[in-house]
């Protein structure tokens, strides 16, 4: 099979006709080719571009080959990216692109794809700490992308499979430069700072493949730089390890700095943050803590052994496989608070942003430590007994269970069903707790019966996780057989398949998922409107999208814009008067008035 061909464009700013126009001239000449990849700022720069760019979008226009695109930010793209987000063809996890018009598909954050054989992982936007929606990215993203192009560095010295990398930064971006240099993909193709820029090829640390890097200049730019560039890689699992490992005479040496010096005794306490950016240096500061092991370069940690556990370069890596961040890690501690000494997701992080003794971490294998029961449920925003509890959003409380409305609800009347006292998940708790848990599971079917709707309950139980919640969604009746398709669908996107329980009864399926269910790992399960059951129990080096099941509701319901909880916050006030009508509305089917 003859390798692709692929072009590559810069930033294209809005000019489809310029880019249309070349792209025929390239393929006329010296095509044909099989896609577009564009990278940087893809949507109008000015308005006065947007009737141009909208003659595509709306079909008035044609655009000749596959084309996917990043970078989506600029004037129309908000609008234009909603409407993509909710068209029912995008619908489930779409890592090779969300089809905007024929020929144009959008590379929405970050993600990882195979393109006529080529293994490509990209992230789109500019980096951002604030969350927004569209043009921007953010340390999900990077940490996404991180899990899902490691399947390819496990392999070992062989890096056969390590894929291009696209992104719209060229390198300045310090998060753009440490994946870069962590994935180390043959390619690096980059735009947004309007120059072209054919780098000499570089080796990688610990790798025995060099990356090329790409950088290209906006369409239309009146320099007259290059804008549009072909290649034709050979995909690497048809490479061998000879071919792969070949270096041009003219490689150069790593460029991106990463701190790999052992500092001078004297400067221990410096933080590496006193001479480059925080955000770069993203390897854990041991140099104040105790080391069991004097393996390694320095103080500076391994990040896949605290992540996983182990490392594939053993003996031979450069740095810390230090047992104690590991088990900070495994205690529930926040990564980036190991890493960095601080999180910039703040409160909206679900880890803990302190260092854990082992009471705290595994306290509640331990049935007499009270003590450790006092102090975790003082922090947690579910136990009733913790001031940070959200009373006002409670609708009813039995003994084990008690409901509230969620927080930042996909839909305004979506309910969450917590266990009264502090735990893990719902599948550990005694016997008679299930009792209650069907009566309240019941009330709420009944209720949104009246109301034309359906429910579909789920429950994300992380390993390391603090206090259980069940969530129960609420969806139309029209809406309610396409559930189960839409999971499974989601499932062989994130590369899994569910297990599936069918029972008479709500007791029979979930007595089906209490003998399943392992508290050594992490367990996903959504229990659908026609009683089925679907369950997936995930291993430690599976990453598993924390939002999983509201990511895939949103789909169905067309609200892919409400996928994140953090879209949808209200005030105070509203969520008030909104627990108000819900507990007046469901006092005749509450089973504890």
């Amino acid at each position: 099979m003859a390798p692709p061909r692929i072009l590559l464009c810069g930033d294209v700013l809005g000019r489809l006709n310029q880019l249309v126009k070349r792209i025929l001239s390239v393929n006329k000449s010296a095509g044909p080719f099989d896609a577009v990849l564009c990278v940087g700022q893809f949507f109008p720069d000015s308005p006065e571009r947007l009737l141009e760019f909208m003659d595509y979008i709306e079909g008035r226009s044609q655009i000749p080959l596959p084309t996917y695109f990043i970078g989506d930010y600029g004037i129309g793209a908000a609008k234009v990216l909603s409407a993509a987000s909710k068209d029912s063809a995008n619908l489930g996890f779409k890592m090779d692109g969300l089809r905007i018009c024929d020929n144009l598909y959008w590379l929405k954050g970050s993600g990882k794809f195979t393109l006529h054989g080529l293994s490509v992982v990209y992230i789109s936007g500019r980096r951002s700490l604030d969350g927004q929606q569209f043009g921007k990215y953010s340390q999900d993203d990077v940490d996404a992308l991180r899990a899902l192009a490691d399947d390819g560095v496990t392999k070992g010295a062989v890096t056969s499979n390590i894929p291009p990398g696209i992104s719209d930064s060229s390198g300045c971006d310090s998060a753009i430069s440490e994946l870069v240099g962590e994935i180390k993909p043959r390619y690096h193709i980059a735009g947004t700072k309007g120059i072209f820029y054919d780098r000499e090829p570089y080796s990688n640390l610990d790798a025995v493949h060099v990356t090329r890097f790409l950088g290209l200049a906006p369409v239309g730019n009146k320099d007259k730089q290059k804008f549009i560039h072909a290649i034709s890689p050979i995909p690497a699992s048809t490479m061998s390890s000879a071919e792969i490992s070949m270096k041009p005479p003219n490689t150069t040496l790593f460029p991106y700095k990463i701190i790999e010096e052992t500092a001078p005794t004297n400067q221990a306490t410096k933080r590496p943050s006193d001479s480059i950016s925080d955000t770069q240096y993203w390897r854990y500061d041991v140099s104040q803590k105790r080391q069991k092991h004097g393996a390694g370069d320095g103080d500076k940690l391994c990040f896949k052994f605290v992540s996983s556990g182990s490392c594939p370069r053993g003996n031979k890596c450069n740095f810390l496989h230090d047992t104690e961040a590991r088990e900070q890690y495994m205690r529930g501690v926040c990564f980036d608070f190991i890493n960095k000494g601080k999180c910039e997701r703040g409160p909206d992080c679900n880890f803990k942003h302190s260092l854990q003794d082992e009471d705290e971490g595994f306290a509640s294998r331990r049935s007499g430590s009270e003590n450790a029961k006092s102090s975790r449920s003082k922090r947690c925003w579910f136990c009733l007994s913790s001031p940070d509890v959200e009373s006002h959003l409670i609708i009813s409380i039995g003994e084990s269970y008690y409901c509230a409305l969620a927080k930042g609800p996909l839909v305004e009347d979506q309910v969450l069903v917590i266990p009264v006292e502090h735990s893990a998940n719902t599948l550990s708790l005694p016997p008679e707790c299930e009792i209650e848990l069907d009566r309240f599971q019941k009330s709420l079917k009944m209720y949104f019966r009246t109301q034309g709707k359906e429910v579909v309950f789920f429950e994300w139980i992380f390993k390391r996780g603090t206090h259980a919640n069940i969530q129960a969604v609420p969806i139309p009746l029209s809406r309610a057989s396409a559930v189960k398709n839409i999971f499974i669908l989601a499932a062989e996107k994130l590369g899994f398949q569910f297990v599936t329980t069918k029972s008479n009864n709500d007791s029979e399926g979930r007595k089906s998922l209490r003998a399943q269910f392992d508290d050594k790992i992490s367990f996903f399960y959504v229990e659908l409107p026609d009683g089925t059951i679907l369950s997936h129990a995930i291993e430690d080096n599976e990453k598993f999208p924390v939002q999983f099941g509201r990511e895939v509701l949103a789909g169905l319901l067309n609200m892919a814009d409400r996928a994140d909880w953090r879209n949808c916050k209200q005030s105070k006030e509203d969520e008030m008067k909104m627990a108000e009508v819900f507990k007046n509305q469901f006092k005749k089917f509450d089973p504890y008035q």
